[in-house]
């Protein structure tokens, strides 16, 4: 054993003194280096510890060797000296041409991809074989977060030309490993019943194909917990916990057992709320916003939504970067607690510039003449979100975010950048079909909702039918002043002719045009006036019916002027013009044919909806409507 160490030995002193001939102390004025295929010459002189110029001996060999292999880029190195110049071999290990995937269904080639670049394996890397551990690793906790417990990984690797290789990953992902049991230890004051439902993990049902909620994850589980922890804590347990949890799966790898230990506590009521700190903002104004009292059970989603509601008005005034912190103190005896709002508004800031971000086509103005908050005025919380919910409200946009970061080298500034992602708002459709009813068919239709980016509107639509002829233009500007009045008009050309799809003998050319405004009383509220002139002719044959041939004989004329004006308002605190989750929208509405008119009718009507966000995806609305119209003066009826 002592005679093989010492011929080791001897062999790397030899290697060494055959690596630099000479021990002796040298000055490099040259460096060569041999066996790069792909890493530049200037990447291997970033990372040598040494330059032309500069003294190297036997005592900065490792150190050189050891700076070229810590890149990851050579698996050999080796340095060498012939007069004054360094000579650097190197063999560097292969890249990575391809990597295919074989067997993979429930997750895609991307989500592999993207998984192992996060490791550093993707193609044109170098690869280096230590890695091939953690692809296992890495994809197995892929594929445990989807339920699959069965998963077997093979891994080959393949010499290619040009140093490189190529790497042939097999996958059987085995079945789904599901929940076959969740079982709650220690609960006493909710049955499991009640605490499973809030999980978003469940036992197998009906709707488990599509929801998967019955495929095990460590993410997932975690979530409940918190779940569990908010929902006992939102009913006065505060010193809830759990204790453990076990998850067990059967040797098959078929089923999970997943068992939560919990201690649930007793009940604390409140017994004090205060508010204390620097109170900027009048306690009696602040103790407004405390939804939580004395002898009521602790809540911890109460006292959340109490800091956050002091935390906002702070903000109203400016103090935008405000901590509101509840700090409980527990009277174990009485099973009581004393809540405490402890304050701290920082330092008021306001307004240093308004950045908008994002619209390319969207002229700035139109997003600025929306803003509520303004700048070189006080910071305000609920205006910079109000006019964050105008602008989502144009319709232009995809996305709307803003941000308050704070100005560099100020302490009391901030800026508010707003960024868009505009999406088309203009659309041209055209159409052709066939009815046996109308005959053919033909439609067109082009409207801009943002024309040049200048935030008004123009539409031009065309119909034609064997029923129906229609022509129609309007053109709307939401700013006609500055002070926010809108105004719009239409002209437009109909001709129906109900004889030829046989529903009665009898049609209609109408020529309308109209003019409307709209005033703004608040942030919320509108009023709109219409005035519209419709000339009406009604054509009529041997086949009419008599209804309608009485009604032209009781006025005396086929032709009809009629002379509208309505009036409407309207309150509107949808978050959206298109597609809203949340707010709503009513209107109380007056139409009247006015007096000198042919026809002297009038309408009334009222209309609500409302939205309720019940999931990110999911919306519930509710919608009602009611009108009432009659005629009056000399027109008889309608």
């Amino acid at each position: 054993m002592k005679s093989n160490t010492f011929s080791c030995l001897l062999l790397l002193g030899l290697l060494v003194s055959q690596g630099v001939k000479g021990a002796e102390e040298f000055v490099v004025r040259d460096i060569q280096v041999k066996g790069l295929q792909r890493i530049s010459l200037g990447t291997v002189y970033n990372y040598l510890p040494v330059n032309v110029g500069e003294k190297f001996s036997l005592n900065n060999v490792s150190p050189a060797i050891k700076a070229l292999f810590k890149t990851g880029f050579f698996k050999d190195v080796s340095i060498e000296r012939e007069g004054s110049t360094l000579i650097v071999n190197v063999v560097e290990r292969p890249s990575i041409a391809k990597i295919i995937f074989e067997g993979n269904k429930d997750l895609s080639k991307e989500d592999l991809t993207k998984a192992l670049d996060k490791i550093g394996l993707s193609e044109g890397k170098i690869f280096d074989r230590q890695i091939l551990d953690k692809v296992e690793q890495e994809l197995t906790r892929q594929y445990l977060s989807h339920g699959k417990y069965g998963l077997k990984i093979k891994t080959d690797v393949s010499n290619l030309t040009r140093n490189r290789v190529g790497i042939h990953i097999k996958i059987s992902e085995g079945r789904v490993t599901k929940i076959k049991e969740i079982n709650i230890v220690g609960n006493n004051a909710f049955d499991d019943k009640t605490l499973l439902g809030k999980f978003e993990l469940s036992t197998s049902n009906l709707l488990s194909f599509y929801t998967k909620n019955d495929q095990y994850s460590k993410q997932k589980l975690s979530a409940d917990l918190e779940t569990l922890r908010s929902y006992y804590l939102d009913r006065g347990y505060i010193n809830f916990s759990v204790e453990s949890t076990q998850v067990a799966i059967t040797p098959d790898k078929k089923d999970i057992y997943v068992t939560i230990n919990v201690k649930e506590g007793d009940v604390y009521r409140l017994s004090k709320v205060k508010l204390a700190g620097n109170l900027v903002v009048a306690p009696d104004e602040l103790i407004k916003l405390v939804s939580v009292g004395p002898e009521e059970i602790f809540s911890r989603k109460n006292a959340t939504e109490t800091s956050k509601a002091i935390q906002d008005r702070l903000g109203d005034e400016g103090y935008a970067f405000a901590n509101v912190n509840m700090v409980p103190e527990i009277n174990e005896a009485q099973k009581t607690v004393d809540m405490t709002f402890f304050v701290d508004p920082g330092k008021r800031v306001y307004v240093n510039r308004i950045n908008m971000h994002g619209n390319a086509k969207t002229r700035d103005e139109v997003l600025r003449r929306e803003m509520r908050q303004m700048e070189a005025s006080w910071a305000s919380s609920s205006k910079i979100e109000r006019s964050k919910t105008r602008l989502e409200r144009l319709g232009y946009f995809e996305s709307v975010n803003v941000e308050t970061p704070p100005v560099v080298g100020t302490a009391d500034q901030i800026d508010v950048n707003y960024t868009v992602v505009e999406k088309a708002s203009g659309n041209l459709s055209a159409g052709i079909g066939y009815s046996q009813v109308q005959g053919i068919v033909l439609n067109a239709n082009i409207s801009q909702d943002n024309v040049f980016g200048s935030g008004k509107r123009v539409n031009l639509a065309f119909n034609n039918s064997d029923y129906l002829t229609n022509y129609q233009f309007g053109f709307f500007n939401p700013y006609f002043t500055v002070d926010g009045i809108s105004q719009g008009y239409n002209i437009g050309y109909a001709k129906r002719n109900a004889g030829a799809v046989n529903i009665a003998n009898y049609s209609t050319d109408i020529f309308n045009a109209g003019i409307n405004f709209g005033i703004p009383l608040n942030e919320f509220d509108q009023i709109r006036f219409d005035t519209d002139v419709k000339h009406t002719t009604l054509k009529t044959n041997d086949y009419s019916s008599q209804q309608i041939n009485q009604f032209l004989e009781e006025e005396g004329t086929n032709k009809f002027w009629t002379f509208g004006q309505a009036v409407s308002w309207t309150h509107d605190t949808l978050n959206r013009a298109i597609f809203p989750n949340k707010g709503g929208q009513q209107r109380l509405s007056g139409l009247v044919m006015i007096p000198g008119s042919d026809l002297e009718y009038y309408k009334v009507g009222y209309r609500h909806q409302h939205y309720f966000p019940l999931a990110k995806d999911l919306t519930f609305k509710l919608n009602g409507e009611i009108a009432y119209g009659g005629s009056y003066g000399d027109t008889q009826g309608l």
